[in-house]
C-alpha cells in the first residue's frame, strides 16, 4: 500500500483510455489537476509503457502507485482488464517502474471513494431529491454505478466511522426485463449473445445493441451506426430511431439502478458516473430514468425517497484513487462542503 509523503502515481484504466495523475499533499488537494494526462490504450503494449510515457511527458516521478482498473482484482495482485488487452500484475509493474509499492483496485472502488471528497458543485441531482448528508452517526449504504466502455457497479458503506467499498462485477449480472418492449429486446439480444447481461445495453456499445434490436422490432432497416453516430443523431433529433434508442437506454438504466438499490440495500442514494454519463445526463432528466427507477411495485414509496445523483467531477476515478492513497497514508476522509 502507498504510504508516507512520497509522490504517488494515480491511474484510472478503462477499456479505451488510461488517465494518469499525481496525488496531492493532503485532503485539501487530493488530486493535482494540472498533472492529469490521458492516453489511448491501443497506443501502448502495456500499462508500464504508458506510465513511462506519462513520466517522460510531464517530467514527474513517483515512488508508488494506485492503479484503478476496470476488472476484477484477484488477491489484490493481478487483474485482466475487461474490454482491454492488458493484463496487470502489481508485483511486475512495481519492478518494471522501480517503485516501492503498487496497489491495484477496481475502477469503481476508486469511483466510490471519490464520493466523500466531492464538493456540492460536483454533483447534479437526477430527479427531485437533493444529495444526502454523508458521515452520519448511523450506518449508510450507497450504490455507485455507471456506463463507460462497460458498466461498473459498487457499493459504498459508511460503518463505524469508516468508508468501506463493496467491489462487484454487477454490470455482468443478468438483465431482467420489466416491460413488453424489454422482453422483445431480450429475445433479440439472447439470440445474438446467449446470456444477456446489463452491460450489453448500458454502455457505449450497448447503444448499438439497443439500436439494432429496436430497428428489428420496428421492422426498419438498420444503419451501420457507431455509438457516436447514434448519440449525434439523437442529439440533433435527425433520426427518430436513434432518439428512441437513447430514451430506451435511459429507462433500462433506471430499472437496473433501482434493482441495485434493492439488492444492496442502498437506501441512502445512488451515485451515477462513467464515461458515457455526460452525454446521457440530459436524457436521464427527461423522465424515463427516474420513473423506471421508482417502479418497483410494493417498494415504490420507498424508492421515491432514494436520491439519484450524477457525479459531474471530470476525473472522479482519479480523485477516488487519490482518496485511497490519502487514507493509506493515515489521513481521515471528510466530506467536502
Amino acid at each position: 500500500m502507498p504510504q508516507g509523503n512520497s509522490p504517488t502515481l494515480l491511474a484510472d484504466l478503462g477499456g479505451t483510455n488510461v488517465r494518469f495523475a499525481l496525488a496531492g499533499d493532503d485532503v485539501a488537494t487530493p488530486l493535482r489537476m494540472d498533472s492529469i494526462r490521458r492516453y489511448r490504450v491501443k497506443d501502448f503494449a502495456s500499462l508500464a509503457d504508458a506510465a513511462r510515457q506519462y513520466f517522460a511527458d510531464t517530467g514527474g516521478h513517483a515512488a508508488q502507485a494506485v492503479i484503478a482498473a476496470a476488472g476484477r482484482i484477484a488477491n489484490g495482485e493481478t487483474v485482466k482488464v475487461t474490454n482491454n488487452p492488458w493484463a496487470i500484475s502489481a508485483q511486475a509493474l512495481q519492478a518494471e517502474l522501480r517503485m516501492d509499492a503498487v496497489h491495484l483496485v477496481n475502477d469503481f472502488a476508486a469511483q466510490s471513494m471519490s464520493v466523500p471528497l466531492l464538493s456540492a458543485d460536483s454533483l447534479s441531482p437526477v430527479g427531485p431529491l437533493s444529495a444526502p448528508v454523508l458521515d452520519q452517526p448511523q450506518s449508510q449504504t450507497f450504490v455507485v454505478m455507471g456506463p463507460g466502455t462497460g458498466l461498473g457497479v459498487a457499493g459504498l458503506l459508511w460503518r463505524n466511522e469508516q468508508w468501506i467499498v463493496l467491489e462487484s462485477e454487477g454490470g455482468h449480472a443478468g438483465f431482467a426485463a420489466h416491460t413488453t418492449e424489454d422482453v422483445e429486446i431480450l429475445h433479440r439480444l439472447n439470440a445474438r449473445f446467449g446470456r444477456v447481461s446489463n452491460e450489453r445495453m448500458i454502455c457505449g456499445n450497448g447503444l448499438v445493441n439497443l439500436y439494432l434490436a429496436l430497428a428489428d422490432i420496428a421492422g426498419q432497416p438498420a444503419e451501420e451506426y457507431s455509438p457516436e453516430d447514434i448519440t449525434s443523431h439523437a442529439e440533433a433529433g435527425s433520426d427518430p430511431l436513434c432518439v428512441r434508442t437513447v430514451e430506451t437506454l435511459a429507462g433500462i438504466f433506471g430499472s437496473v439502478a433501482g434493482d441495485l438499490v434493492l439488492s444492496l440495500g442502498g437506501w441512502e442514494g445512488v451515485y451515477l458516473t462513467g464515461g458515457v454519463l455526460p452525454f446521457l445526463l440530459p436524457w436521464l432528466h427527461r423522465g424515463g430514468f427516474r420513473e423506471r427507477f421508482e417502479a418497483k411495485g410494493r417498494f415504490r414509496e420507498t424508492m421515491e425517497r432514494v436520491p439519484t445523483l450524477a457525479i459531474v467531477h471530470p476525473e472522479a476515478g482519479l480523485l477516488g484513487a487519490a482518496a485511497i492513497a490519502l487514507r493509506a497514508a493515515g489521513h481521515s476522509l471528510q466530506p467536502r462542503s
